[in-house]
């Protein structure tokens, strides 16, 4: 004769049955979930147990959970939280605010489309590069976003055979009056190649100093804000003389990623001194940069990359 144990124990088994109640396993298997995501998804009150069993703490499900199940794997294909799933589920969102929950993550989906299309343009570009080469690139080129800089600079026409420090005695002479510490690290921006004049070759050049705070300015000092915004960047080590080989390599790296310059470009001098060898020199190159849209196509002219020889 069974026990009384054995007897409510097929009484439970037959009353699962007649609720189509499942197990966690097998509601797993049916459902083609794994019995992780469904811990998970009670333990986020997603979807709890129909039953638990106060004798064994089995887990049961029903059949009837299946669809509830469906709609929050649905959901989390589509890309949302399950927090964002839950108050779907909770709440009775009016159709407008659900409208605009799908559209907001469509926009999502897309940029990471375009952001992934753009990945494989670069890799597609790199590939090309060593294919033609031989080799890795000697400069790599990356896209950051760069915050708009309040400075103090010095814009002049500087002869080939000078030097761009004086502007910058001239900036740092202006601070000293005004007693404001200059910022770090300084730039150069170039406003065009190397041209020939009558009196020989001069550039356009502006040499600036990060400051902490507005000043007035004068004569021969401004007082600016850089434009923050998209660049491309790249790192030069050594002597300014061969910085040229910088400006090829952006250059080259924005017309196979389809981009194009929309402003100067710019030289941190992010390491060098008085007394420092000049290959110990260390250069940010910055292009301020946007995406090319229609047939734009970059093609330097001979001496468009004419800024190979930046003295110190």
């Amino acid at each position: 004769m069974e026990s009384s144990l054995d007897v409510r124990a097929y009484l439970k088994r037959q009353d699962m049955r007649e609720r189509n109640v499942l197990k966690i396993g097998e509601f797993a298997r049916v459902a083609q979930v794994s019995l992780a995501t469904l811990r998970h998804y009670e333990k986020s009150g997603l979807l709890k147990p129909m039953v638990l069993d106060p004798d064994t703490s089995y887990r049961y499900y029903s059949l009837d959970q299946l669809p509830r199940l469906n709609r929050i794997l649905a959901l989390k294909d589509l890309g949302f939280s399950l927090e964002q799933i839950a108050q779907m589920l909770e709440e009775e969102l009016p159709l407008e605010q659900l409208r605009g929950m799908l559209t907001l993550k469509q926009a999502q989906t897309q940029q990471m489309i375009d952001a992934e299309q753009a990945r494989l343009t670069r890799i597609a570009a790199r590939l090309r590069q060593i294919e033609q080469e031989g080799k890795m690139p000697a400069y790599e080129v990356i896209l950051k976003q760069v915050d708009v800089l309040l400075v103090a600079s010095c814009r002049e026409i500087v002869p080939l055979n000078e030097r761009f420090g004086p502007l910058y005695g001239k900036i740092v002479a202006y601070l000293e009056q005004q007693r404001v510490q200059p910022g770090q690290p300084a730039l150069l921006l170039l406003h065009s190649r190397y041209e020939q004049h009558d009196d020989g070759f001069s550039i356009d050049a502006e040499a600036a100093i990060p400051l902490p705070t507005a000043l007035q300015g004068n004569e021969q000092i401004t007082i600016r804000t850089l434009p923050g915004g998209l660049i491309a960047s790249t790192i030069h080590t050594g002597d300014d003389l061969f910085l040229g080989q910088a400006y090829v390599a952006l250059y080259r790296w924005m017309q196979d990623n389809g981009y194009h310059p929309t402003g100067s470009p710019r030289l941190v001098r992010l390491r060098r001194g008085e007394h420092m060898e000049p290959n110990q020199y260390v250069t940010e190159v910055q292009f301020p940069i946007e995406k090319q849209t229609g047939g734009f196509c970059i093609t330097p002219r001979n001496g468009a990359l004419g800024f190979t020889q930046v003295p110190p």
